[in-house]
């Protein structure tokens, strides 16, 4: 891959987008022939010319994009874009994995010395070619960049959205619009603690105040004339007789069910609205949602606020570290905002403006900030990014044990001792370190590890192209089977008892024996 003399990358079809480009200037012919030259109205054919001329732009871009690399440097064009830098001015080429409904796209970044992040447009993957096509492009820059420039990591950097190089715009508008709809929620609290308060203390009208006083009861009597139940959950209907007082009343779908034509009712009007439908069998009445409703909304909002802001810190947390390192789970801050929901749900509830009525609701949100503070705290400190070789796990100083204990961990690469990666733990015993599809007992569809031919080259934390098979807490081990390099995945207590024991398997094998280097 060193030889490559240059890498070029177009739309593979030549063809489709020159027919697009015919169809989307046949478009605005079609447009301009029918709206100008012949003067006449919007029509359907100039809808058609509408829908074809963003074909055109479609194709033009697909028939002028380019990405060029040789000797000299990488450049790119578009249709609206040109860009440009030598080797020397490149820091990385770098593979960013954006997950999608059905496949993940695997786009190209560059990133300059000064921290500028380019996408190139091609190659995108997966391709019709298949991921070969793509990761075979991706070598061949990553090649040149080696020949000609100074890349600053030896390895593939994989982004994804377990990294600490992914970027946080996402999850600051998501955490924006939460605490706006917080605030507004807030905001209307008092609107309707006092618009209930006026529902429940509205006396009957005075007769010589009916038409003029909207805050009093009128009382209308009222015929149905039909009802129309809606399925799911749209709006059922209430029709009245000769359509008095109104046409038609929007009301709950169990609200309609009750009622049947000729029911005589009598409708109860407040501030204009007719509010209550009451008959001799049923009764609808409007729901007025109290103040600790909302007061219960706005603290949902400022908790799923506080989940999205804790991405945001974590991903502050990891700044310094490299970019396609996994960052730990936000996991224990969801634990935290469940626990700080479970008291403060209902104390919002029974307190809309969160001032407590009496000495035991002091002691009610006291309580409950110190949990939640308490809570807040071990997340802390269960999410920073801890060395590789701690972490979770039960650590065992026994190098090698008599009776076979079965360990989750998996080697990443397929080789004769794990063909096509079916490995999912790991067995160590008096017969040696075995790979096997199951966590035992027994050593039923086992292989043999060659300890020999091991030798562990280091130890890391999981990158992004290690795959989303790597749990974030495990730690990867890089080892040198012969001529390559493999990689294995498991805990952190774990995965140093699986190396201890492959050392002693070394160890203990006789010389000139199968253990033998």
């Amino acid at each position: 891959m060193s030889s490559v003399p240059e890498v070029t990358c177009r739309t593979r079809s030549k063809r489709l987008p020159w027919f697009f480009v015919a169809a989307g200037a046949a478009g605005f012919l079609l447009v301009v022939a029918r709206l100008v030259i012949t003067g006449g109205p919007p029509d359907r054919w100039v809808l058609i010319g509408l829908l074809l001329m963003p074909l055109g732009f479609g194709g033009a871009y697909a028939a002028v994009v380019r990405v060029h690399a040789d000797a000299d440097g990488l450049s790119y064009r578009t249709l609206l874009r040109r860009r440009g830098a030598r080797w020397e001015d490149i820091a990385d080429v770098r593979v960013n994995l954006q997950r999608g409904r059905h496949s993940d796209i695997h786009r190209v970044e560059v990133v300059t010395r000064g921290g500028a992040v380019w996408r190139l447009p091609l190659p995108v993957g997966p391709s019709s070619e298949g991921p070969e096509a793509f990761d075979g492009t991706v070598e061949e820059l990553r090649a040149l960049h080696r020949r000609h420039g100074t890349p600053e990591s030896d390895h593939l950097v994989v982004i994804t959205d377990r990294t600490a190089g992914r970027r946080g715009g996402l999850p600051a508008v998501v955490c924006a619009l939460f605490l706006a709809g917080a605030a507004l929620a807030a905001w209307f609290v008092p609107v309707v603690a006092e618009t209930r308060l006026a529902w429940t203390s509205a006396a009957p009208c005075a007769a010589e105040s009916a038409a003029h006083d909207r805050d009093c009861l009128t009382t209308l009597s009222s015929v149905i004339a039909r009802t129309e139940v809606k399925k799911g959950k749209g709006n059922s209907y209430l029709y009245f007789a000769g359509g008095r007082p109104i046409d038609r009343l929007a009301v709950s779908r169990e609200g309609a069910r009750g009622f049947e034509a000729g029911d005589r009712v009598r409708l109860t009007v407040w501030r204009g609205e007719v509010r209550e439908v009451v008959g001799e069998e049923h009764a609808w009445r409007e729901h007025f949602p109290a103040a600790g409703e909302v007061t219960v909304v706005a603290a949902l909002c400022v908790l799923a606020a506080g989940m999205t802001g804790t991405v945001i810190v974590q991903r502050r947390r990891g700044r310094r570290l490299p970019a396609d390192e996994v960052m730990p789970s936000s996991a224990p801050f969801a634990g935290a905002a469940v626990g700080t929901a479970v008291w403060a749900l209902p104390y919002c509830y029974q307190h809309p403006t969160l001032v407590p009525d009496a000495p035991g609701d002091v002691v009610w949100a006291g309580l409950g900030s110190l949990a939640s503070l308490a809570l807040v705290v071990r997340a802390w400190r269960a999410t920073r990014v801890r060395p590789p070789g701690r972490g979770p796990g039960t650590p065992d100083s026994t190098p090698l044990d008599d009776e076979d204990v079965f360990l989750p961990a998996r080697f990443l690469e397929s080789t004769d001792y794990n063909p096509n990666g079916f490995g999912t733990h790991i067995v160590l015993g008096a017969d040696g370190p075995a790979v096997t599809p199951h966590p035992g007992p027994g050593r039923f569809a086992a292989r043999p590890i060659p300890v020999e031919r091991l030798v562990v080259r280091t130890v890391r934390r999981p990158r992004g192209g290690d795959g989303d098979t790597v749990p974030k807490s495990w730690d990867v081990a890089e080892l040198e089977d012969g001529d390559r390099v493999i990689r294995l995945a498991a805990a952190p207590a774990h995965l140093g008892r699986i190396l201890r024991a492959f050392t002693a398997s070394d160890e203990a094998a006789p010389a000139g024996g199968p253990g033998a280097r």
